[in-house]
């Protein structure tokens, strides 16, 4: 079976399912905070965090409920895991929404004894979660997923969302002012000039970039192997080796851009050195899909 046999809306994960609806129904609380709420925090619209969040949970939810419902064999791990990613996202939306109604940021602050609890349960449940989806990822990879594209999306999609999240670590060792531990900038204050929308610094480096992109290979790549079941007269292994190619470049493109957040280069602003670097990515990724392609073998070459 292919993925683009399996592709339905969530419900094989209950809890992950209730979590979906409940974090679209956030998105529109969020936005009309947005409209309605006039005030400024870090520089942005103050309810502009937990929209951004309920968005994400909305999209994570859905991939990772999808996920457990297509796994050949069912897992009681797997299933509680997901429930347990579902409370700890809970805490976390709990605490960021708290913490805007109060007026004050959530991340990283400890200016005060219970703004320092809330973020020890926002940390705290951060841990819990990547926990809970290296499990996942454990009983993914030891199941064995008839198609190969599938099986790779799957798996490289888990890992490499959970390398986004690790870069989510490297926040907390970043330059702080009082009352906070922790960054989302590099070389500049937190809350300064943004991209649009997302709040990305514009004149340094920032962390959130390779942590977003990381944790979206969950649904990146099994969409990509989607397409290509879908779209293209690929072979099996041929799909396979494709996300596989795609995939590893996913993984090093996490890594050239939190390499440049950490040299303090804004994402539109990089120098010569990531330049090179990032060329030289997207060649390799190019050139190993195309040898694939080239090499491809044809349904009739795949029965013979």
């Amino acid at each position: 079976m292919t993925i683009a046999e399996v592709v339905k809306p969530p419900g094989g994960h209950r809890p992950l399912t209730v979590l979906t609806w409940a974090s679209v129904a956030l998105v529109g609380v969020t936005a009309v905070g947005l409209l309605a709420d006039p005030r400024i925090l870090t520089g942005v619209p103050i309810w502009l965090k937990p929209f951004k969040f309920a968005v994400s949970f909305v999209v994570y939810g859905w991939a990772l409920s999808w996920l457990l419902s297509v796994l050949p064999r069912r897992s009681r791990v797997a299933a509680w895991s997901g429930t347990i990613i579902v409370g700890s996202l809970v805490a976390e939306m709990a605490v960021i929404v708290a913490q805007v109604i109060r007026g004050t940021t959530s991340h990283y602050n400890q200016t005060t004894p219970l703004n320092a609890t809330l973020w020890s349960i926002m940390g705290a449940s951060i841990m819990i979660l990547f926990l809970a989806q290296l499990v996942i990822s454990v009983v993914a990879l030891r199941q064995r997923i008839q198609d190969r594209a599938t099986a790779y999306a799957i798996r490289l999609g888990l890992l490499v969302s959970l390398l986004g999240m690790v870069v989510a670590f490297a926040m907390t060792s970043q330059k702080t002012v009082a009352g906070t531990i922790g960054a989302h900038s590099v070389g500049v204050p937190d809350g300064g000039p943004g991209l649009p929308v997302t709040g990305w610094s514009t004149t340094g480096g920032d962390l959130r970039i390779g942590h977003f992109v990381g944790l979206h290979a969950l649904q990146a790549l099994p969409l990509l192997a989607y397409a290509l079941t879908r779209w293209t007269r690929l072979d099996e292994v041929s799909r396979a080796r494709v996300v596989l190619v795609s995939g590893a470049g996913y993984a090093v493109l996490v890594l050239l851009l939190t390499w440049q957040a950490l040299r303090a280069q804004p994402l539109l602003e990089p120098d010569g050195t990531t330049l090179a670097a990032f060329a030289a990515l997207a060649a390799a990724t190019l050139i190993g899909i195309g040898l694939v392609v080239s090499r491809r073998r044809s349904p009739e070459m795949v029965t013979a």
